[in-house]
């Protein structure tokens, strides 16, 4: 059973790691604003927590889970929160490009003419 869980602890740390690098990667090729943000966020906190998890079922100490979890908890919270103020910022800053918004609930009413 120990050497299951490894190997279920081993992909999770994999898989995570090769969702940050591409989060990272990312960062670097992606052309805009939204789409930089969207690539900060998504994978990012993706590939954190299947981290978290491989180290959860690798140290399976309840002192180290706990922490682990309050890890996961306060990067749930944050990251989401953080990449929408990023966001907003870059809008009314004038960075985000207007032509591939689908929907623009930001603008104006004088805009929208």
């Amino acid at each position: 059973m120990n050497a299951v869980l490894d190997l279920v602890a081993a992909v999770c740390l994999v898989v995570g790691a090769l969702l940050g690098l591409s989060a990272g990667l990312a960062l670097m090729r992606f052309p805009d604003l939204l789409s930089r943000m969207h690539a900060a966020t998504k994978p990012q906190v993706l590939g954190l927590l299947l981290v978290l998890i491989g180290c959860a079922l690798r140290l399976r100490e309840a002192v180290d889970v706990t922490t682990l979890l309050l890890v996961a908890v306060f990067s749930m919270a944050t990251a989401p929160v953080a990449a929408h103020m990023i966001g907003r910022a870059g809008y009314r800053a004038g960075l985000a490009r207007k032509d591939l918004l689908v929907l623009d609930e930001l603008s104006t009413a004088d805009d929208k003419r």
